[in-house]
């Protein structure tokens, strides 16, 4: 795969990021090698990470789960991220900071492309994708299928949760519907809630009581909105919709990690508006489609483009009804949009 081509200012900017981080990360190991020296340390144990805040992270004992610490990262670890396990020794002291002296397998992570083209992990050990969406800002079938692909090529499961459902009348009611029936065919369970009613509330919580989640959305969707509902003494920072462009703010800062009364974990991430996926190859957005899968490498030619080659296996299925127009639409939209964005 070829990368984008950066300017000179912006190889400047990698630059001058890349020292500021080895500035840090010197910083981080005096304060680490400080702590080890005093041994003001407690013993190693397994720890759950709670939130990044950047230079320091805070950890949560998985055998005292009320012993909760920021720490600092020994060095030439590998960062951790909001769900990741670690090996850490907390400070004795109330007021001081703990260590953390390795990051522990992953069993997943959900990641996209940062500015430069590489691969950004935004959370780990995740069991869930909820894709949440509201009748505004308006929800587009090439935007939900952009997160399901990114969802699909994480081989994370993923649900789509339409938010603020009270907000739903003559005048969308019909276009929501159209727009949202052909997930539950796919695979794709299809929630719908009102954190304004509670109606929809008790079935999400009994969804998200197994294992660990995370909400990924555009902003103003209401997703931190939604973690005040699931837990109300959580505190989520909520934004107010802009009446002019009907477009959220972002507010939440760090992804962070929040334990449900009734079971389970959910990561509350940073909003999103778009999730990128111009670093996929071809083959990978086609594996996205879960419809597409029985007709991958059955076409004529091996370089078809599954538009008007003659034996394409994709069309023909298209034809048949076993695939989607709409979905067909958003395919080929998504593949234009990876072809545009990889010449950038």
């Amino acid at each position: 795969m070829s990368k984008r081509k950066l300017s000179r200012r912006q190889q400047w900017r990698i630059a001058k990021a890349q020292q500021e981080r080895e500035a840090r990360a010197r910083k981080r190991g005096q304060s680490v090698e400080q702590a080890l020296e005093h041994d003001g340390l407690g013993r190693e144990q397994t720890g759950l990470v709670i939130a990044n805040y950047g230079t320091q992270i805070l950890v949560e004992s998985e055998s005292i789960p009320s012993l909760r610490q920021r720490c600092h990262l020994r060095a030439n670890i590998d960062t951790p991220v909001t769900g990741d396990h670690v090996a850490w020794r907390p400070a004795n002291s109330g007021s001081g900071c703990g260590v953390v002296g390795a990051r522990l397998p992953r069993i997943s992570e959900l990641q996209r492309p940062d500015r430069y083209g590489d691969l950004k992990t935004i959370a780990a050990n995740i069991n869930r994708i909820v894709i949440v969406i509201a009748p505004y800002p308006e929800p587009y079938a090439n935007a939900i299928d952009r997160y399901l692909v990114a969802a699909e090529t994480t081989g994370i499961a993923p649900i789509l949760l339409l938010n603020k459902i009270d907000l739903i009348d003559d005048s969308n009611h019909e276009t929501l519907e159209a727009l949202l029936a052909p997930y539950p065919d796919l695979g794709y369970p299809v929630l719908k809630l009102s954190t304004k009613t509670g109606q929809g509330l008790p079935r999400l919580l009994k969804t998200l009581a197994q294992g660990s989640s995370v909400f990924v959305g555009q902003s103003g969707v209401g997703k931190s909105s939604l973690v005040n509902a699931l837990l109300p003494g959580a505190g989520a920072h909520t934004g107010i919709l802009s009446e002019a462009t009907r477009k959220g703010t972002h507010t939440t800062t760090a992804a962070e990690l929040f334990h449900l009364p009734s079971g389970g974990d959910l990561i509350d991430s940073p909003g999103i508006r778009e999730f990128g996926l111009w670093h996929l190859e071809e083959a990978a957005l086609l594996e996205g489609f879960v419809e597409f899968r029985p007709f991958i490498g059955h076409c004529r030619f091996r370089d078809c483009r599954h538009q008007a080659e003659p034996g394409c296996a994709i069309r023909a299925a298209l034809v048949n009804g076993d695939i989607s127009e709409r979905r067909m639409n958003s395919f080929l939209h998504l593949r234009n949009s990876l072809a545009s964005e990889n010449k950038c």
